[in-house]
Formats: structure tokens, C-alpha cells, sequence
């Protein structure tokens, strides 16, 4: 039986960032007087430039001893004697890092669920991720709902997800190995960004919900970085968790974050982790420009782009020269630790909406009024009113009704389909401020003036919930997920072979070759594990030729011959580096043992 259970998210009015989500840093909320910075010090020196911190007055964040840096705050005024002190290399400022990514913005969740995804015969939906970068080719080649015996799953590999944390307690995801975390409270995540993309790396293959790249089988080990309200990080706290990434063991690092600035610092602790087997995965970012986003511009991380369920790059996805490769990241189906529940009943009937948010939460009843575009007061008291979308704000719209009286502003779209609003961070109403689409808005107007409506709006937290969200961040895992679905067909590769096989074996899209929106391709998980994989040749496929090429001089009481072979496919075609074994035997006996060059001889 199907238990699915699908929930329209929690509200943004773009997928573009998390803007209402994540709060900024203010001159209001830091002090005037200090900046926080990293550090870096002359090898040996540690002890002298922390002392000379110390009577600046620093508070000394992080020490990278590795690096030879210090992360830290420190009095702006004493910033410029320090970086001219000789033990001190280089002063840089310490960037911001936001996670990227959000609900779907572009359509109504039910439309999306019902256009892309599938159910298998157990039950569970598949999002149109997982085939399209070819996870059950690899685990459910018959798709049968049950993991091939003997298949590749992620198992015996370790992806450590740098987010929000994760809900581990999710029916989707209470299975999964979770080789602890950091910090305390790493195992809960009251956003949700974290436990979205824990879900599309590893959701258990369990006839509920979702299934991920890997089904349940990878190993997962949680830094969260990001607030329980989507509050920014530094990349020193990035560093930070990187290295802890490294130091558990982790094969894989997933970061579906991004910021403006790179960082000297940053740069070359991704560079250390890469030169010591981790492979480092992160989002393009989703400003829909040409800019670089940082971690993933560094070259030791994998740059990964979005694209849509036509294998169309999203128009939010950051597009350059370091984009390596893409994946869904539209209309992503997966975990959350929540339920949002928003609808408008009338005469019996349930119609979805989605929550405006900041506005206030609970339920309300009333008769339905049109209010028009709601950009002024009008009389509606003890009234649910119908606003057109356009012309002013949210905010104002839900203002104009909760003054003139009504008990709920229901705005409904000015085009096809839903949408995600917002009051505005710093904004709120006492009202329940709800999102139609324009055909239930529209229908609204024309049929029920009058009736009455019961409005609801409400969260449960936590809870297993599901969300179809948009964003490089929803791309990002899946990229990361398989590549430890191909790391553990072939657990002797080097993280060098793993990304190499990923970009040979990515399905090109847009201009032929890497180009700036698709990278290499679209990644592919069976064709990345063939790839990786030797091949034994079929002997009846290929003729052995043989030629006396000559007979050297007597050497001693032996005679010397030289015999060139040429190695052939069935078309008549050299192959290269193919073994060669065997023995010969006309007069003379020998054994030979060889591989063909590029001409098909040895």
C-alpha cells in the first residue's frame, strides 16, 4: 500500500536564495569596532603571533595548525599593526557561507509529483533524480522494487553532508548508519536543508516515502554548520568542518552551500583533503549568473550545476568554466523534518495553499469576499478575502485585509499555478496570510462568493515530512551519492579515479564537450562503474597475427628471432592495450608476454 504523504513547503517567494530564510550579517548586530579575519602565520611561529593576538584583544575562533592560521575577531584598529608584523604572513578576511536551494517555487507540488516521479512495486515513491543518474541501473536493474543481490549500494563508503544537520529520527532515514556527527545537536535539524539532502543520498529502500541515490546504504557522518533558522556560517567554520570530515574517515564531503568571496585559506585546506583521498562535492550556487560560488570554483572540488527532468540546465544555476558536472535540482523530491499543512475548505472541499510567510499561523473562518488586487482598506469584517496577486506586496495586501477586518487574506496567483510568498523578514500579521493557485483563486471568485471558508495553517516539528525543493543544493547530493555508489563497486579507486570516471562517463548535454552550463554532463552512475570496471576481453573477437619480422644474429650457441604480433576486433581494427599470453613454437619455441601499443602490436 501507498503511504505517501505529500506537503507543499514552508514559504519563499525564490528559489534563487534563502534570502527570507537566513538572517544577514548587520552593522546592528555586530560590533562596530571588530572584524573577523583568518590569519596566517610564518610554520613555527604559533605561540608568538597567539600572543600577540592576545594583547590585541583577539577572540580566537578556530586555530588550524595545519594551516598555520587562526581564525578569530579582533579590534579593527589593531588589525593594521598585525598585518605588517613579519611572523604574519598573510591577513584575509573570513567570508560568509549560506546554504543554497528551497521549496519549490514553480508549481504546485501535487503537478510535479505527478509529472516526474514514480512508484515502484513496493510502494515508495522514486524521484526522477535517482534514475536519471542511473542509481537503480546499478542496484534494481529489474526494477523490482528489491536491491539486486550482490549490487552496488554505497556500502562501505562515507559521505559526510556539511549542512543543517539531519532529522535522524525520520521514518526515510532512521536506518541509515550515522557514524556520529558534530557538534551536539548535529542529529536534529528543525530547517530541513540538511535532512532534504540526506534524503536524496540516502533514503531507505523501505515501501514508505522516497528512496535515495544510495538505498540506505552509505554511510553518513553530519557537521551542521547552519542555525535551526538558516543562519549563515564563516568559511573558517566551513574549514572547520571539512577537517573534521577528514578526520572521520569520510570518502566523500557534500556541501550544498555556496558564498560570494573565495578564501586563501579555504582554498588550501580543500586542496589538503584532496591530496589526501576526499573527494569534495558542492554546489554552483543559484544566482543564475556567471560568477564564481566557493567551495566548488576551488579546483579540487567538484562544481555541480542543476537541471530540470528534460535534462535542461535550471535558470537559476550559476553557469563558468568550473562547472564539472550536473544533476537534478529541480522540483527535487525528498526528506523533511516537518509537515506543513495549509488549505482552504469551502462547502466540503479542500483547495491547497501554501503558507505566506511571516504571517501568522492557526485557522479562521469566514464568508469568502473578492477583494480585487487588496491594494486598499476595504470593509471586511469577520471576512476570508480573496486577493488578486500583482501590482503591490504581499505584506501590504495581508495588512490592507487584517485593517479592514477580515480574518484571512487568501492571494491567489496572476499565472498558471501556485506560488511562494513572503511578508518580508522583519514583517509579521495577525492574520493568516495563505498562496492559491490563479485557477482555484479564479474559481473562488466566480462560484463561492459568500460561502463560507475554513482556513488553516500549521507546522508539526518534528515530524517525516516531504518537499519537493529547487536549487544547486538539491543537485549537489546527488552527485555526491553517486559517487560513493560507484566508489564501492570499485573500493581500490583513488578519489582521482572516481572524479575522472564521473566526467568521462557524464552524459554530454548542450555544447558538445564541457561547456560552461552542464559542465561534463549529466552524471552517470552505471556507466561510471563500467568504466571503472575491467572488462575481459572475448577471445573469439580478436585474431593473433603473427610475422617473422627477422632473424637476428647467432647469439652464443642460440639464434635470436624477433616476431611482431598485431591484435585485431572482429571489424579488423588494432586494439591497444591488450595482454597478450601465450608460446609459439616452428623450429624455434618461445613464450611471449606483451601489451599492444596504440597500433595494436607488441
Amino acid at each position: 500500500m501507498k503511504r505517501f504523504i505529500v506537503f507543499l513547503s514552508v514559504a519563499l517567494i525564490t528559489v534563487l536564495a534563502l534570502a527570507p530564510f537566513i538572517s544577514q550579517p548587520s552593522a546592528a548586530a555586530a560590533e562596530k569596532d571588530t572584524i573577523r579575519v583568518m590569519i596566517a602565520y610564518q610554520p613555527g611561529q604559533k605561540g608568538a603571533v597567539q600572543r600577540l593576538l592576545n594583547n590585541a584583544g583577539a577572540n580566537i575562533h578556530y586555530e588550524f595548525d595545519a594551516l598555520n592560521t587562526f581564525a578569530l575577531t579582533l579590534p579593527a584598529q589593531a588589525l593594521d599593526g598585525i598585518s605588517r608584523n613579519p611572523l604574519v604572513l598573510y591577513v584575509e578576511e573570513d567570508p560568509i557561507r549560506t546554504m543554497i536551494g528551497g521549496p519549490l517555487a514553480s508549481a504546485s507540488l501535487e503537478a510535479a509529483f505527478n509529472a516526474v516521479d514514480t512508484i515502484d512495486p513496493e510502494g515508495q515513491v522514486v524521484p526522477y533524480g535517482i534514475d536519471m543518474v542511473q542509481a537503480r541501473n546499478v542496484w534494481d536493474v529489474n526494477r523490482d522494487g528489491v536491491v539486486d543481490s550482490g549490487a552496488p549500494t554505497g556500502s562501505g563508503r562515507t559521505i559526510c553532508i556539511i549542512d543543517s544537520g539531519i532529522y535522524k529520527d525520520h521514518v526515510d532515514l532512521s536506518g541509515v548508519n550515522l557514524l556520529g556527527g558534530y557538534p551536539t545537536g548535529w542529529d536534529t535539524d528543525y530547517f530541513g536543508h540538511g535532512t532534504h539532502v540526506a534524503g536524496t543520498i540516502a533514503a531507505l529502500n523501505n515501501n514508505y516515502g522516497v528512496v535515495g541515490v544510495t538505498p540506505g546504504a552509505v554511510n553518513l557522518f553530519i557537521v551542521k554548520v547552519f542555525g535551526d533558522d538558516g543562519a549563515w556560517a564563516y568559511s573558517s567554520t566551513l574549514v572547520d568542518a571539512a577537517n573534521r570530515c577528514g578526520a572521520a574517515g569520510a570518502n566523500i564531503i557534500s556541501m550544498s552551500l555556496s558564498g560570494t568571496r573565495s578564501s586563501r585559506t579555504e582554498r588550501t585546506a580543500f586542496n589538503n583533503l584532496y591530496a589526501a583521498g576526499v573527494l569534495s562535492v558542492a554546489a554552483a550556487s543559484n544566482d543564475g549568473v556567471a560568477d564564481y560560488a566557493y567551495p566548488a570554483s576551488y579546483d579540487s572540488v567538484v562544481s555541480v550545476a542543476a537541471l530540470d527532468v528534460n535534462k535542461l540546465y535550471a535558470d537559476f544555476s550559476n553557469f563558468n568554466d568550473q562547472v564539472e558536472l550536473a544533476a537534478p535540482g529541480v522540483a527535487v523530491l525528498s526528506t523533511l523534518p516537518y509537515i506543513d499543512t495549509s488549505k482552504v475548505t469551502v462547502d466540503g472541499l479542500d483547495y491547497i495553499a501554501n503558507h505566506i510567510e511571516y504571517s501568522a499561523r492557526g485557522s479562521a473562518s469566514g464568508a469568502l469576499v473578492a477583494g480585487g488586487l487588496c491594494d486598499t482598506v476595504g470593509a471586511w469584517t469577520g471576512k476570508v478575502v480573496l486577493c488578486e496577486r500583482g501590482t503591490i506586496d504581499f505584506y501590504t495586501k495581508v495588512i490592507n485585509v487584517q485593517s479592514g477586518g477580515g480574518t484571512a487574506a487568501l492571494i491567489y496567483n496572476n499565472a498558471p499555478g501556485n506560488f511562494l510568498g513572503t511578508l518580508g523578514e522583519g514583517n509579521t500579521s495577525t492574520i493568516i496570510g495563505l498562496s492559491l493557485s490563479q485557477e482555484d483563486g479564479q474559481w473562488l471568485v466566480a462560484n463561492k462568493p459568500g460561502a463560507t471558508a475554513y482556513v488553516s495553517s500549521n507546522v508539526l516539528i518534528p515530524a517525516s515530512g516531504y518537499e519537493a525543493w529547487d536549487g544547486t543544493s538539491m543537485a549537489t547530493p546527488h552527485v555526491s551519492a553517486v559517487a560513493a555508489l560507484v566508489w564501492s563497486a570499485m573500493p581500490s579507486a583513488t578519489n582521482v579515479e572516481i572524479r575522472n570516471a564521473l566526467t568521462a562517463t557524464a552524459e554530454d548535454l548542450g555544447d558538445l564537450g564541457r561547456d560552461i552550463h552542464y559542465g561534463y554532463g549529466l552524471v552517470q552512475a552505471a556507466d561510471a562503474i563500467a568504466y571503472l570496471e575491467p572488462v575481459e576481453p572475448d577471445p573469439s573477437k580478436y585474431t593473433h597475427v603473427s610475422d617473422l619480422a627477422g632473424v637476428a644474429s647467432k647469439v652464443g650457441s642460440s639464434w635470436k628471432a624477433t616476431v611482431t604480433i598485431t591484435v585485431l576486433d572482429e571489424n579488423g581494427a588494432p586494439v591497444a592495450n591488450a595482454t597478450v599470453l601465450g608460446a609459439w613454437s616452428g623450429g624455434y619455441t618461445a613464450s611471449v608476454s606483451c601489451v599492444t601499443n596504440t597500433s595494436g602490436q607488441c
